[in-house]
């Protein structure tokens, strides 16, 4: 997908995030650092054993096992990947396989647990002033350009929920992102993820593809496990809780919280912070698979 679309449908997309952020979501904020532990521990948790897993049973390397499992920031395990020796192909698909698995199974599961119907605010809700809508569009447009070049994780997705953010909650402007924008990016939004399987063949499946499920279904009990436990700590919808767990893309998951009426800023802050803790974690577990490669 040429890049510009790509960043266009993922300004569209966060501009749909911050109109859904609501002045409770201040009260509620207070609850998420025992969110965050939570996170970060079932990111540990998902790690080990999903490379594990793939080591026993799947003979992957200990690089390739463990990059394989990291659940998100695709970018840099490729990187990471390159850098050590780990087997690229096998990674990607691995990662790919988790993604649209997600995709395709958070909202039946969240529909299972009664929380299937769709935010109206995000698809067809009240319309805005289009002078100062077009105005916003542009800032959140800048704002992600701006915190791109900053090499921020997701920016064309966090600056315009920002943007937007600050100007639904100041009151400047009223209104949800009109229909005809925000249903053409969900659309190319599907697309997107389509894309991550370009070029991969039916041997290639057929290599990875256990291991793919595999490790989809080790990062599916353990989020599970760790949504209902926070869920219970800070008493949050589980359906939330869990969409903003599920260790899929940040974007995807972002754009889902809004089709499942989730607080879109509590979602997107777990994805980001998933991200920065992904950072710290690879290398951590690298290390000792490093150490004897002499890296």
């Amino acid at each position: 997908m040429p890049i510009p679309l790509r960043n266009a449908v993922f300004v569209i997309i966060g501009t749909i995030m911050g109109s859904g952020v609501s002045p409770q979501v201040v009260e509620t904020a207070r609850l998420w650092p025992q969110s965050f532990v939570i996170l970060a521990a079932s990111l540990v948790v998902i790690i080990a054993a999903s490379a594990w897993l793939l080591q026993r049973f799947f003979h992957h390397d200990r690089v390739t096992a463990v990059l394989s499992s990291a659940p998100g920031h695709l970018s840099f395990v490729l990187g990471l990947g390159a850098e050590t020796g780990g087997n690229l192909p096998a990674i990607s698909i691995v990662q790919s396989i988790r993604l649209l698995c997600l995709t395709l199974a958070v909202p039946a599961i969240v529909a299972l647990l009664g929380y299937g119907q769709v935010n109206p605010v995000a698809i067809a809700g009240k319309m805005p002033d289009l002078i100062r809508f077009a105005l916003m569009l542009c800032g959140c447009a800048l704002c992600g350009f701006a915190l791109s070049k900053l090499r921020l994780p997701a920016a064309w997705l966090i600056g315009p929920m920002l943007v937007s953010t600050l100007a639904h909650i100041s009151g400047w402007i009223d209104g949800a992102v009109p229909w005809w924008l925000a249903i053409p990016a969900y659309v190319t939004m599907g697309a997107l993820i389509g894309t991550r399987f370009s070029g991969v063949t039916l041997r290639d499946l057929a290599a990875n593809g256990g291991a793919g499920l595999s490790s989809t279904l080790v990062a599916v009990l353990v989020s599970g496990m760790a949504a209902a436990l926070a869920s219970s700590a800070t008493e949050l919808p589980v359906a939330a809780v869990l969409v903003a767990f599920a260790p899929g893309g940040v974007e995807t998951m972002s754009a889902m919280a809004m089709a499942v009426n989730a607080d879109p800023a509590y979602v997107a802050a777990h994805h980001v912070l998933r991200l920065f803790i992904l950072t710290a974690l690879l290398p951590l577990f690298l290390g000792s698979a490093l150490v004897r490669k002499g890296k």
